[in-house]
Parts: structure tokens; C-alpha cells; sequence
């Protein structure tokens, strides 16, 4: 097997497992967040788009890991995909502002704390990074326990409309 060959290969597995992760939800998910300058963001705010709402925290390196890949799905996806980051952990804004300053991160950072209220969580949180992605009529369409690729991310969303 080449290189090429082992990295298709892992591709698929993981679009697998994202796909083996769908959970349709009988309701519409929503919470309402603060961002870092306080202004509220709900997720049915962005309704009409795909939104990957990202929990992670400074002190993680599999989440520090993924955030270029996050950045890249959102200011590449021309506005049709949207990723609201969820900081989960308690700290201070000027330690957390430069971080995602020196990370160079344009989605919104919303702020979640290290014990959230279970309202403002799309679903359970095993470890971190968790990512769900929401479809843009509302619902859960995934979750990813570990790093995600802006290109598994596309990947899954292709698939996912070209089944309907």
C-alpha cells in the first residue's frame, strides 16, 4: 500500500465513522452562548447553514491541533458552513482572547465554561475535542469524538445531500 493509498484509505474510515455517528434528533437543537465581547449567539441563529459547533480548550492539544482545520472549513465554505467554537474551560478573556489571536481564528469563540448547563450543550460531551454537526434545518446529523479535517467535514456534508 502506498502513502497515497494509507491516507484514502484512513479518509474513508474516519467519513465512515462520522457517518456510523449519526444521531437524527426528533427536535431542533438550539442554546444561547456568549461570545467573548458578550454578545449572545444561538445556534438557530444560523439556521439555513451547516454549523459545526466545536467543543474544546486551550489546555488540549488534539483541540489546538484541529483549530487550523476549523478555520480553514470556515472561511473557505463561502458563508454555506459555519463553526461555532465552544471553549470549555474557565478562564480568563486576555489569556483566551491572544490565544485565539495568536491561532488566527475567525469563527466565533463561545464562551461555555468548564461546567456548562446541560441547555447550553448540543448533546453529551465524552472528551474533547466533540464536535456535532448540525444541518441547516436544525437537527444533529453527527458527532466526532477526536480531530476532524475541514475535508472530512465537506466530505460528510456531500455525502449526506447527495442521499437525500
Amino acid at each position: 500500500m502506498t502513502i497515497r493509498q494509507g491516507k484514502l484509505a484512513l479518509m474513508f474510515m474516519l467519513v465512515h465513522f462520522l457517518l456510523s455517528q449519526i444521531a437524527m434528533a426528533d427536535d431542533k437543537v438550539d442554546f444561547t452562548l456568549p461570545d467573548m465581547e458578550g454578545k449572545p449567539h444561538s445556534l438557530s441563529d444560523y439556521r439555513g447553514k451547516w454549523v459545526l459547533v466545536n467543543y474544546w480548550a486551550t489546555w488540549c492539544p488534539p483541540c489546538r491541533e484541529e483549530l487550523p482545520e476549523l478555520e480553514i472549513l470556515h472561511s473557505q465554505s463561502e458563508g454555506k458552513t459555519v463553526v461555532l467554537g465552544v471553549n470549555m474551560e474557565d478562564i480568563d478573556l486576555k489569556p483566551l482572547r491572544a490565544f485565539v489571536d495568536d491561532q488566527f481564528l475567525s469563527f466565533p469563540i463561545l464562551l461555555a465554561g468548564s461546567q456548562p448547563k446541560e441547555s447550553q450543550l448540543v448533546g453529551q460531551i465524552p472528551g474533547m475535542p466533540t464536535s456535532y454537526l448540525i444541518s441547516p434545518e436544525g437537527e444533529v446529523v453527527a458527532r466526532q469524538v477526536g480531530t476532524l479535517t475541514a475535508k472530512i467535514v465537506r466530505s460528510f456534508i456531500s455525502n449526506f445531500e447527495a442521499d437525500k
